[in-house]
């Protein structure tokens, strides 16, 4: 590809690739420009990204060429230490000062009117929000997708359980091409064989040690992720979680509700709305909640259709939002600071914040037997009395399987293959006499007790429809590490209170509420060996079975709390 050589896109539009940005520390960072037909100058939209300037996410969004014929100049730009770009990469760690130094640079080009907008999804999201951090001049407006203002509890971990399948998994893709700007043959063929059967990874024991992560020539970033398994200054540091109250433009957030990232993303607008520097970016702070996995976003997620308003044209949502912000056009101002799509029923609805009005608490109820969907498990509205506990057995070498399965394939699976497993337990409603909405994060309280020096439960969220059908809704999970600190112990009944991921669900008349409660959700998170090792270093050698009670009596009433709003909202 010739650097700097113009490209007729046609309608006026022009490519200029490998552009150069001399950076204060001397590294020199490549870009491609896409030039805006007619008399300029115009304003700039901005992707800075990892994954090679050529491809520029047009996974989800239009190619550039598209937002250039709608009157911008589009930059897309290789990270330091990626594509073309010099300098060695370190995820997320010189983003903020390398994006604000690009955003400086951009401003002093002819073409440019000096109105800088950013976009772009996952990683690319993160370098938006790392650059706003900094307060460049002239950038006005950044539309971050699926990503985290969190790393650590909103990219990486959840609850002090790591998100095991993507974060190896993004890792090995990373570190493929450092393997070959490295000239690492042997480690680049390793990490190609893992590539090519990314799924069967997680089953690696222990993962830590995983070969393919380990060449010592290799970057440390990966081990470093496994390393750093409770939030701390190593986190804090690469992200904006405690400088929300830098950032100073308005940001445009989209989520899916089957995203890997999407507690991050509904963090990072209820962050920024409550804490942005000013009023005015508090106030412009919107989120685009839809049915999506992270790639693709549309009508469909498996054999699951989601109905013809799932297949949002978010481009031109987009170029709505920069026509507003940098050309003034006033063509977002009558947008609702949510919009979420519900689940069940698959129409788009607005709000405010993404909260419940009110808050149902359901019971948890059984006579001792709620192993498996054949069991007792009840769900009620009113409070339970003296009932055995239930009990069950987690197996670190027979874990209960995430949605999805061994695959971990996000989306509305049915359930109730799975829940055939005495591993875990299941409490279902009575068939609700009318239409309930979901809206928030639903959360657990849980009175247990286990056998193991440390432990994990799981709460899993279903709908499940008249045919039996038990739907996905969303997952949360907690380790005792993370809750209890020092204070866990074994065999004691401690209260286990943690929220699940958010959702927009009906859940209509003549539909069930159901809930899952196991030990782990392999692969999605990893596994708890049940004892101090940590779990990135534990193996069959190290792993122990355990025992896991849940209470639900007089004064240990475990229970589902379901935020919820009223129909029509």
């Amino acid at each position: 590809m010739k650097e700097n050589a113009r490209v007729d896109c046609g309608d006026g539009v022009t490519l200029e690739r490998g552009v150069r940005c001399h950076l204060s520390d001397g590294v020199v960072l490549l870009s491609d420009h896409y030039y805006a037909a007619g008399v300029g100058p115009h304003p700039t939209l901005l992707m800075r990204q990892p994954y090679g300037r050529d491809i520029a996410s047009t996974v989800v969004y239009a190619h550039p060429v598209w937002f250039a014929r709608h009157g911008y100049n589009v930059v897309i730009q290789d990270v330091r230490g990626r594509g073309g770009s010099e300098g060695e990469f370190y995820p997320f760690r010189h983003e903020g000062r390398d994006g604000a130094e690009t955003i400086a640079w951009l401003r002093t080009l002819p073409e440019s009117n000096g109105r800088i907008g950013m976009y772009g999804f996952s990683y690319q999201g993160a370098t938006q929000l790392l650059a706003a951090a900094e307060r460049p001049e002239g950038l006005q407006c950044i539309a971050p997708a699926m990503t985290a203002c969190d790393l650590y509890h909103g990219w990486f971990y959840h609850h002090g359980a790591l998100r095991l399948a993507s974060t190896l998994g993004w890792g090995l893709q990373m570190l493929k091409e450092d393997a070959r700007r490295l000239g690492l043959r042997e480690a680049n063929t390793r990490l190609e064989t893992a590539w090519t059967n990314v799924r069967a990874q997680a089953s690696y024991l222990p993962y830590a040690e995983h070969p393919a992560i380990t060449d010592p020539a290799l970057p440390s970033y990966v081990r470093d992720w496994f390393e750093h398994d409770a939030p701390g200054h190593y986190w804090s540091a690469m992200d904006v979680s405690t400088r929300a109250q830098e950032i100073d433009v308005p940001a445009l957030h989209v989520s899916g509700w089957y995203d890997t990232y999407l507690e991050g993303s509904v963090h990072g607008f209820n962050l920024l709305r409550s804490k942005a520097r000013s009023a005015h970016a508090r106030e412009n702070q919107f989120l685009l909640a839809g049915p999506w996995v992270h790639i693709p976003w549309g009508d469909r997620i498996g054999d699951t259709d989601l109905g013809a308003e799932a297949l949002l044209d978010t481009d031109a949502l987009l170029l709505r939002w920069f026509d507003h912000w940098l050309k003034d056009a006033g063509t977002f101002a009558k947008e609702p600071h949510v919009r979420h799509f519900a689940m069940g029923t698959n129409r788009w609805h607005e709000a405010e914040d993404i909260s419940g009005q009110t808050e149902k608490t359901f019971h948890l109820h059984s006579g001792g037997r709620a192993e498996s969907r054949k069991g007792d498990g009840l769900l009620s509205l009113s409070a339970a009395a003296n009932e055995p506990p239930d009990v069950f057995v987690y197996d670190p070498e027979v874990p209960v399987l995430a949605p999805g399965g061994v695959q971990s394939l996000s989306g509305p699976h049915d359930q109730s293959g799975l829940e055939l497993g005495n591993n875990l337990l299941v409490y279902t409603s009575a068939p609700l006499e009318h239409s309930m909405h979901v809206f928030g994060s639903p959360r657990v309280v849980l009175y247990a007790a286990t056998s193991a020096a440390c432990a994990d439960f799981t709460a899993k969220l279903m709908r499940v429809l008249p045919n039996g059908r038990a739907e996905f809704c969303c997952i949360g999970i907690a380790r005792s590490t993370y809750l209890f600190g020092d204070d866990y112990a074994a065999d004691t009944v401690h209260r286990w209170e943690f929220a699940l991921e958010p959702t927009s669900t009906v859940f209509s008349a003549g539909e069930r509420i159901r809930l899952e409660v196991a030990g782990c959700a392999f692969p999605l998170y990893d596994r708890n060996p049940s004892n101090a090792t940590k779990p990135s270093r534990m193996s069959q050698w190290n792993w122990e079975r355990s025992t896991h009670r849940v209470f639900h009596a007089e004064g240990r009433s475990s229970a589902l709390y379901l935020p919820t709003i009223e129909r029509g909202s």
